[in-house]
């Protein structure tokens, strides 16, 4: 069933990382505070909007370093990061070098010119296809820091937002200006639109959260953690009611991959659609520092989930999208068992975007396929085996999906 729980005794390959050590050992910010309340930077473009307020107030933040570099894009583009391989230590650096200049404001902002110069401001740097040139002034200085959170991106220094000017034109994106223009488009069909013509994850939450999509008089702001996840969820039940007019796959099919010590391990049964996902987070990995190993569980059969997966949380759907758009991509379907082991190589929690493109790099590797399921599963627990020192039984005993195939009645039984 669903759930979270503990295998202590556990023993694991991998072992536990002096988070202290790790985190000294980061390249510290170029500059402490920023010197004065005033300073000009631009935008990578990005945008936060904060979720820790009484509904229906929230905060919105533009995002921007104390100066002005000339690759700002490079400060919060997780496809530059994949792309370029940066290292963990050096995304910190990034994010701990961009201040969150926000002012406090409500999810109505975005109907109508209710939301003031600010939101203004802030919605065309989250619109914008470039960096965004800008004075920003603050009410005080401010202190460099980072806070981590399980969905979004590490979130650098707070400051109160005192004025903001832009000074440049902004350049929007033809096919972004064209949801945002037409009123009468439903939010989650302009993302389906948006997503049709190649615009990126996390240009479409940013959209999303800024309230630049949707029926005019229904827009709102959405905190951007909130955003992330919709996107995956919107997007990822789009692809689901299009592989299931598909065949399912032929062969039992496993898939080996990792990114920034993220682990990912799928199982492809050929099956009608359904969808588990064990995530597995190793003693010293960014979000257990206990000395046991601990484990979250979601699933969904092909009726589909009827609640939100609060045990894997974002990460549930962050994975199931890369894996829906393989099925779709090769026209099948199948039921397929997802874990994910979070090592200690991973000892900084950087965001769900991570989850999303380790599991796109498990699904773009060399596929292995077998003739049964007893043959794959062999095979995923010499694996774990080797690269662990794990005994995938653990999770194979627990798994809801196999066990509704090892029950599902087929119709082949009956010639």
């Amino acid at each position: 069933m669903d759930g979270k729980f503990r295998l202590s005794g556990a023993r694991l390959k991998h072992g536990k990382k002096n988070l202290i050590d790790a985190y000294n050992s980061v390249p510290q910010p170029t500059a402490r505070t920023v010197l004065g309340s005033e300073f000009f930077s631009n935008s990578p473009p990005s945008v936060f909007i904060g979720s820790k307020l009484k509904y229906p107030c929230v905060n919105v933040g533009i995002m921007a370093p104390p100066v002005r570099v000339e690759d700002s894009e490079i400060y919060d583009s997780h496809q530059r990061w994949v792309g370029e391989n940066v290292p963990i230590g050096d995304i910190l650096k990034y994010r701990g070098n961009l201040i969150n200049s926000r002012f406090q404001s409500t999810v109505h902002a975005a109907r109508g010119h209710v939301g003031g110069k600010f939101f203004d401001a802030a919605r065309e740097v989250g619109m914008a296809k470039n960096s965004v040139d800008m004075e920003i002034h603050l009410k005080k200085k401010v202190r460099l820091e980072l806070s981590m959170d399980k969905v979004s991106k590490p979130i650098g220094a707070k400051a109160e937002l005192k004025n903001v000017r832009l000074t440049e034109n902004i350049k929007v994106e033809r096919n972004v200006d064209k949801v945002f223009s037409d009123t009468d488009l439903k939010a989650g069909e302009a993302l389906e639109y948006l997503y049709e013509k190649h615009v990126d994850d996390q240009k479409l939450s940013q959209l999303l959260s800024l309230g630049t999509l949707g029926i005019g008089k229904n827009r709102r702001l959405v905190p951007t953690r909130w955003s992330i996840t919709t996107v995956d969820d919107t997007l990822g039940k789009k692809l689901i009611k299009e592989i299931k007019d598909h065949p399912v796959i032929s062969d039992y099919t496993l898939l080996f991959g990792n990114f920034l010590g993220n682990y990912y391990i799928v199982l492809l049964f050929p099956e009608i659609f359904s969808y588990e996902l064990f995530e597995l987070y190793l003693p010293g990995s960014s979000w257990n520092p206990g000395e046991s190993l601990t484990v979250s569980t979601d699933y969904e059969s092909y009726g589909g989930r009827k609640s939100y997966a609060s045990n894997c949380v974002g990460g549930y759907y962050a994975a199931r999208l890369p894996l829906l758009e393989y099925l779709n991509k090769i026209k099948r379907q199948a039921s397929a068992l997802v874990v994910r082991f979070e090592t200690p190589d991973y000892w900084a929690g950087l965001g769900v975007w991570v989850v999303r493109e380790s599991m796109k790099k498990t699904m773009d590797n060399s596929k292995r396929l077998f003739a049964g399921k007893e043959e794959m599963l062999n095979h995923a627990r010499a694996i774990t085996k080797e690269e662990f020192n794990f005994n995938l039984d653990e999770i194979l005993k627990r798994s809801r999906l196999l066990e509704s195939i090892k029950s599902q009645m087929k119709l082949t039984r009956f010639f």
